[in-house]
């Protein structure tokens, strides 16, 4: 299949990777382009910028979460209907899961795709030595092709004509040099960038990246590089082909909103395949579930930021203790977790879950491997996975709950019969048993609602 297509990559993290390429997705898309973005690793907030540049959904290329077989194919259903896909790497360009040999980096990733890279390269506190590093990343790998570069925050012209002159050397094209520019820099907060949900001015900070880019950097020769890729030879990844379709279409509520973010696009992809009517609800605002609810998803995002605003929403907690109490299917990862739990930092959630969460200094960052200690709305006991952690809070559990997941042998989160509620993010690409299941679970409750208490 053909596909013109190209990795943004760097020498590490703090480069301006995200901005880079959101800016040039933003672009390339005003000069007519149907672009599929691309992010390697298990970022959710990154793909929220790139769905902003695009108007297509953000996706993630992650070989640990999916699978090394499924990264082409997925990458082909995401850019369905694009001329041109722009993949957004991870960490340093060969900096992958530890213990490896960087497998899951953004150089695995430009493999197994073979993409060329273009590399994005900081050089406010450097000029000439940017030509070792430049040099090093394209020939440390002889299987793969740095075939451009964009220098971000040069102090001056001057500064910048030092770094380009010094990089001649190096065989590798300057694609354009980016001068310091604090507007266009998206704030941070303890997770990383604040979600592009959360930001009314995104919108218009983009427009003006794409501009500044459109101005600085030779989109034509980038252009250039995306098409000099060679045909994938895969078929798109089908959703319909991996899972079992349940009759009587069960209402799925999934949560939204400014609160709730963190969500693989693939996921609702698969749930609608298995035949759910996936609605998607505010914690926020919405008083109540959809009447008709079978089944509910409860993703990950930032509850810690708006529990005050969450807990004021008492009629919408209530319904779903309600609902899970009487054994309505129910999945809820990292957040999701939290808002299910007591409380959370002293303001009162759902109580469906004999926890009390809070804040805390230490970030838990890391894939994880999964073993499912019992049967559950998820998977069978037994059932492995792999999945991601990522949060800077912390449970106070009651003792004797039934855990959702052995995380590397460590108890994790709450299971009973209907209800998973785990910090592991999870893929669902890289297991559709998940959603296969689920949809038994939200169809069967649909077909025979039960009274049952959860945990």
């Amino acid at each position: 299949m053909r596909l013109p297509r190209l990795v943004i990559g760097a020498p590490a993290s703090g480069h301006g990777k995200t901005t880079v390429a959101s800016g040039l997705m933003a672009a390339l898309r005003a000069r007519g382009h149907e672009v599929a973005p691309g992010k390697v690793g298990p970022d959710y907030i990154d793909p929220g910028y790139h769905s902003l540049a695009t108007g297509r959904p953000g996706r993630n290329l992650d070989p640990v979460l999916c699978g090394e077989e499924r990264i082409v194919p997925l990458l082909l259903h995401g850019a369905q209907g694009a001329d041109l896909a722009v993949i957004e790497g991870v960490m340093g360009l060969f900096d992958g899961q530890f213990g490896t040999d960087g497998f899951g980096s953004t150089a695995h990733v430009a493999r197994l795709t073979s993409s060329p890279v273009v590399l994005v390269v900081d050089i406010s506190h450097t000029s000439q030595t940017v030509a070792a590093w430049v040099h090093g990343l394209a020939t440390f790998d002889p299987r793969l092709r740095v075939a451009g570069v964009i220098l971000n925050k040069a102090g001056s012209p001057r500064h910048a004509s030092e770094a380009v002159r010094s990089l001649e050397a190096t065989g590798v094209e300057v694609l354009g040099v980016l001068h310091r520019d604090s507007g266009i820099v998206a704030p941070s907060r303890h997770l990383g960038l604040v979600p592009v949900a959360e930001r009314a001015e995104a919108a218009g900070e983009l427009d003006r990246l794409a501009t500044q880019l459109a101005a600085e950097v030779d989109l034509d020769a980038l252009h250039a590089i995306a098409q000099s890729a060679p045909d994938l030879a895969a078929a798109a990844w089908d959703p319909l082909t991996e899972v079992t379709r349940v009759a009587g279409e069960p209402t799925i509520a999934v949560a939204g909103g400014r609160s709730f973010t963190f969500r693989y696009p693939e996921n609702v992809e698969l749930l609608t395949a298995a035949g759910c009517r996936v609605v998607e609800f505010d914690p926020l605002t919405d008083a109540r579930l959809p009447a008709d609810t079978a089944g509910i998803v409860v993703g990950g995002g930032f509850p810690e930021v708006y529990a005050e605003s969450l807990a004021q929403n008492v009629s919408l907690t209530a319904d779903i203790a309600a609902r899970v109490r009487s054994g309505v299917p129910t999945i809820a990862e990292c957040a999701g977790l939290l808002y299910l739990a007591r409380s959370l930092d002293g303001h009162p959630m759902a109580d469906v879950v004999a926890a009390r969460a809070a804040m805390d200094p230490k970030l838990v960052l890391g894939y994880r491997t999964g073993i499912a200690p019992i049967d559950s709305v998820v998977a069978v006991a037994g059932t492995r996975v792999k999945g991601h952690e990522f949060h800077r809070t912390r449970l106070s559990p009651a003792a004797g709950a039934a855990p959702a997941w052995l995380l590397d042998g460590r108890a994790d989160g709450f299971a009973s019969a209907s209800l998973h509620a785990s910090y592991l993010h999870v893929h669902w690409a890289g297991f559709p048993d998940i959603a296969s299941r689920f949809a038994a679970a939200a169809a069967a409750c649909r077909e025979h609602p039960r009274q049952e208490s959860a945990q």
